[in-house]
């Protein structure tokens, strides 16, 4: 994979360039501010990048912004956030367009390398891989839509682990029922949210972004 870095602290950038490199992928750029991650994105247009929110020249939301505008240019544009923040209303609207992969990890919930690039090449593949604190975050304090209303406590949670970018064998595991069981809550809670696409992978990305996107 061709991947763009974006973080401000050189140390971390560093580490996350060797760590991506030692897995067999390709850095083709770094960036250390906003500006520079913007650019980074709209010449390489990478398979997918890693960036980080809080980045100068403010130190606010510059990460976030680039690859809000970067996506808007090159719609499915694939994005990683890595953060040690939660920035609600810019999450949203980072998965506001349904289209292409897209992830957002809290840096403190990465724990090993396998994780982190497993959830790189699930969002550069066209999936989610959603930290589920960040998932809690979105979730607070809103009421469940018309087609999220129609769902059991199951099929509810089977969606909730989706949106973390769990396979259905993993969140079988995690649930302790079989995998036969999940790919029919799977199906069911499709039907209930109206993701008909053939394409499983295209559906599971939808029916994550409805669960993320409720009013």
């Amino acid at each position: 994979m061709r991947i763009v870095v974006a973080e401000d602290l050189y140390l971390l950038r560093d580490g996350l360039v060797r760590l991506i490199e030692a897995f067999g992928h390709e850095v083709v750029a770094t960036a250390a501010t906003g500006p520079e991650t913007l650019e980074a994105l709209r010449t390489h247009r990478p398979d997918v990048s890693v960036i980080d929110v809080r980045m100068p020249p403010t130190q606010s939301d510059e990460g976030l912004r680039a690859a809000l505008t970067a996506r808007a240019e090159v719609p499915g544009l694939p994005v990683l956030i890595l953060s040690q923040h939660v920035e609600q209303l810019y999450a949203r609207e980072l998965l506001a367009d349904g289209s292409g992969g897209v992830g957002y990890l809290l840096k403190e919930s990465v724990f090993d390398a396998d994780q982190f690039i497993g959830s790189l090449e699930r969002v550069a593949e066209g999936g989610t891989a959603m930290d589920p604190a960040v998932i809690a975050k979105l979730l607070s304090g809103s009421a469940p839509d018309r087609g999220l209303g129609r769902l059991t406590e199951r099929e509810y949670s089977v969606l909730g682990l989706m949106a973390e970018g769990l396979s259905n064998h993993a969140i079988a595991r995690r649930l302790f029922l079989s995998e036969g069981a999940i790919s029919k809550y799977t199906t069911s809670l499709f039907g209930k949210l109206g993701v008909t696409d053939d394409d499983d992978t295209n559906r599971r990305v939808r029916a994550v972004l409805t669960y993320l996107n409720k009013p």
